[in-house]
């Protein structure tokens, strides 16, 4: 297949996320299998304007902020001299209607949507009014443009959410995340000796981690403390919210970390920590099970599906404090608990990889392209 990825952004981007390790663990593995992968997303100021990584050729557009208007004006260059047989959207923050872009075109490439989430309401919570308004009524006009085009959703959440805004039941394909089982693994001689949570992430308003922090603060066990990582505007705020509830050495930001750090971090902690009220899926979740430690979370649409409610951890309703606390404490004080949802969180983590995901887009994108031409 000759594949075109659309996307605000690569892996390389500063402001990468979850959204751009999916893509290149997918994408990647496919142009690794012999398909043509290109990807057109956005990039920085002083970025190369081309990169070729993990097989998948990068062509980049403006920055985060120029890339939507800029994003038709470069498919249309690309798509003069290349042909493509599928158009892959990954539908992040405001939706660039590529369904539009194809359209009158003889030959031209069908499109697919691929959504991690829709933000919603959830856009109020995070920007500013004019923008948060942007984001929400950019969002409305799904049905009407992608009312044929057939999605991937990484969770039953994400494609009940795009069920609700008007897109067919039998147009969403549901494919799980994968996790990278061979670097996320379990090693118990690097568990803290005393009770230790952690919280892996952007730092950004809608992540709730401030919910974590005032959680935490309540934790009566002896010894315990927390970690953020993850770099973001919110963490001034953060901050002194942790000074605020004298938390002192009990806290500490660590800013951006390494990709070892990461996995450390991971292995050291007793439990994940992770409250935000909406996720596509929750990647952390699933590397903290494969190193074999449980996750407490916000029972929250994509978030219920990447941890297993009383197994490989707890599940609390969102913005309940005291039930969040309850469930730290209970693994604080239990570290048998640990051990064992640990074992739990591994096994279930070595159900979902990603070789499996990508046989799975790569087999959707296949028959969308059969359907096309049957």
């Amino acid at each position: 297949m000759r594949i075109l990825v659309v996307n605000w952004q690569d892996r390389e981007n500063p402001q990468a996320g979850g959204a751009e390790t999916h893509l290149h663990e997918i994408f990647g593995r496919l142009a690794r299998g012999g398909h043509e992968v290109t990807l057109l997303c956005g990039g920085w100021p002083g970025c190369p304007p081309t990169a070729l990584l993990d097989g998948v050729r990068v062509h980049r557009v403006g920055t985060r902020h120029t890339f939507p208007l800029l994003a038709y004006s470069a498919y249309r260059a690309r798509a003069r001299t290349e042909r493509y047989d599928i158009l892959v959207e990954d539908l992040n923050k405001l939706p660039l209607w590529t369904p539009w872009w194809v359209r009158g075109q003889p030959g031209g490439p069908r499109t697919v949507g691929l959504v991690h989430h829709l933000f919603g309401a959830t856009a109020f919570r995070e920007l500013s009014p004019p923008l948060a308004a942007a984001v929400w009524l950019g969002e409305r006009p799904l049905r009407t443009v992608y009312h044929r085009t057939p999605f991937e959703a990484v969770s039953q959440g994400t494609a009940d959410d795009l069920v609700a805004r008007g897109i067919p039941r039998d147009h969403v394909r549901v494919i799980y995340q994968g996790v990278d089982t061979t670097v996320y693994t379990p090693d118990p001689t690097c568990r803290s000796p005393t009770p230790h949570f952690a919280y892996l992430g952007r730092l950004k308003r809608y992540k709730g981690v401030d919910l974590v922090i005032r959680a935490f603060s309540r934790v009566r066990a002896p010894g315990a403390t927390l970690d953020i990582a993850g770099a973001g505007d919110h963490r001034p705020d953060l901050e002194r919210l942790a000074h605020s509830l004298d938390l002192g050495a009990r806290v500490r930001f660590l800013g951006r970390v390494s990709e070892a750090d990461k996995v450390l971090l991971l292995r050291r902690a007793w439990a994940l920590t992770f409250a935000s009220p909406k996720e596509g899926w929750g990647i952390t979740n699933m590397e903290a099970a494969a190193c074999g430690t449980p996750v407490v979370a916000s029972n929250s649409p994509g978030i219920r599906e990447s941890v297993q409610d009383g197994r490989t951890g707890f599940l609390v309703p969102h913005r309940n404090i005291d039930a969040m606390t309850a469930a730290l404490e209970r693994l604080a004080r239990d570290p048998a608990l640990v051990a064992t949802m640990g074992r739990a969180g591994r096994e279930f983590a070595e159900t979902l990889t990603w070789d499996h995901a990508a046989a799975a887009t790569a087999a959707h994108l296949t028959q969308v392209i059969g359907d096309r031409l049957t």
